[in-house]
């Protein structure tokens, strides 16, 4: 027997008795965004390794230590996987000419990511990313319209225990400033430093502050607060977003030690943490990146956005216990006896397919008790089953799978139909008394005393 071949390490299979709460998930994800005039786009998954190195940063981890590169063939251009999704949209948005329509511009997406790191709970090799991005406003309103988005998404999840932490690592000018005192701090303990941060030192000291090393993060407590750092405009622009925040009844924490772990990030940081997943607590994290259009190419263009793991929060609302609704099962399996039985069966499914219901027939030549016993398994609401007496009269017993009370049907379609359909009526109005109750419903529907 040939080997068996498993999934890479660090990527996981999305299984067809889970995949409804990606997909739930997902949609979700996509109408709230949409509520905010972001509009979806779809990038490649892999890029020119150029690209991150120039937005994200060569001195910082991604790019250092875990970006899959992908090379065709010797000689030819080396590609990178992509390790996030702002760098691709950005790159779209200035090649496509977006950033020349009506701004601000605004886009979201749902992509795939990958780095190479160790995996573990809440963190794995390939992983899903969902982002925003908005283009061409400087207004800390857009900060917050963005954080907001965030915070609207874990309202309709029900999600507790989500604390916001905000921070600003200011602009290019009072950041030189920071730059300066940050190296003069870590120069004092250059002889502790790992080689990363030693390299990181000379280019970019501030990456020092998001470095793993349990040494250099021990180093790093001690380091110059940005904040202290700020130029009037950064210190106004922070406090324009503290002010909408607050307007907005939207809670959060100043922490100082926010950098993001990204080179293109300006002023207004920001991360959603869990307070559920360990170590593994970021859920949201995002910032402005105002010079990185320029810097790859487009013109001076103002920017901001955010990226959420799919992954992360699912793990959040299964720690919360917080179900996604599970589609709805099978609403009618058609049995048969024999082979003009089966065709019957076979031709009425497909046509009550087209209908919109769930059907499903036997194409695996079981009997009929066994027909019974696989509706049970998959949850089936109704059966029937066509036999030679069925086939001669047009009609069947259609059973109600819940125990009720069986009843012979016509099962032309259009009337088979209507009866599906009014079971389904009758079962959303009875879920929907259940939910609001008999009073409330009856004022829902207009029937008011």
């Amino acid at each position: 027997m040939a080997k068996i071949i498993k999934a890479p390490r660090g990527t996981q299979d999305i299984l067809g008795s889970e995949v409804y709460q990606w997909q739930f998930l997902e949609k979700l994800l996509r109408e709230t965004a949409a509520l905010y005039g972001f509009k979806e786009m779809r990038t490649p998954t892999f890029e020119e390794m150029a690209l991150f190195k120039r937005s994200v940063g060569d001195t910082t981890d991604v790019v250092q230590k875990e970006m899959y590169q992908v090379q065709a063939e010797k000689g030819q251009d080396l590609y990178g996987l992509k390790p996030e999704g702002t760098a691709g949209a950005v790159r779209a948005a200035i090649e496509n000419g977006l950033l020349k329509e009506a701004l601000p511009l605004k886009i979201c997406y749902i992509t795939p990511c990958f780095r190479h790191e160790r995996p573990q709970a809440g963190r794995l090799r390939e992983f899903h990313q969902f982002g925003v991005e908005m283009f061409g406003s400087q207004s800390p309103s857009a900060d917050v319209e963005v954080i907001s988005i965030a915070k609207h998404i874990f309202d309709l999840l029900g999600l507790e225990n989500i604390t916001l932490s905000i921070n600003s690592i200011g602009c290019p000018t009072c950041r030189a400033e920071y730059h300066k005192a940050l190296k003069a701090y870590f120069e004092q303990y250059r002889d502790q430093l790992c080689g990363t941060c030693l390299e990181r030192l000379e280019k970019n000291p501030m990456r020092i502050l998001d470095c793993k090393s349990p040494v250099c993060s021990e180093i790093a407590k001690g380091a110059p607060v940005v904040l202290d750092y700020l130029c009037d405009e950064c210190k106004e622009h922070f406090e324009g977003v503290k002010t909408r925040l607050k307007a907005l009844e939207i809670d959060f924490e100043i922490d100082p030690n926010i950098v993001r772990g990204l080179d293109y990030y300006t002023k207004t940081v920001f991360e959603f943490i869990s307070n559920d997943l360990g170590a593994q607590s970021t859920v949201c994290g995002g910032g402005r990146y105002d010079g990185l259009v320029s810097q790859m190419g487009g013109d001076q263009t103002p920017a901001l956005g955010f990226g959420m793991g799919l992954e992360r929060l699912l793990l959040v609302l299964k720690e919360q216990g917080i179900e996604i609704p599970a589609p709805e099962p099978c609403e009618l399996y058609i049995g048969s006896m024999g082979e003009a039985a089966n065709i019957k069966a076979c031709s009425l499914a497909h046509k009550l397919r087209t209908e919109g219901f769930f059907v499903e027939c036997d194409t695996m030549n079981r009997s009929v008790k066994a027909q019974m016993k696989y509706a049970n398994k998959i949850s089936a609401r109704f059966s029937m089953i066509l036999g030679d007496a069925e086939l001669e009269s047009g009609k069947a017993t259609l059973k109600d799978m819940a125990g009720g009370e069986p009843r012979e049907v016509s099962f032309e379609t259009e009337q088979l139909a209507q009866v599906l359909y009014d079971a389904n009526l009758a079962k959303m109005t009875d879920e929907l008394a259940e939910q609001m109750g008999d009073t409330a419903l009856a004022d829902l529907m207009g029937f008011k005393g």
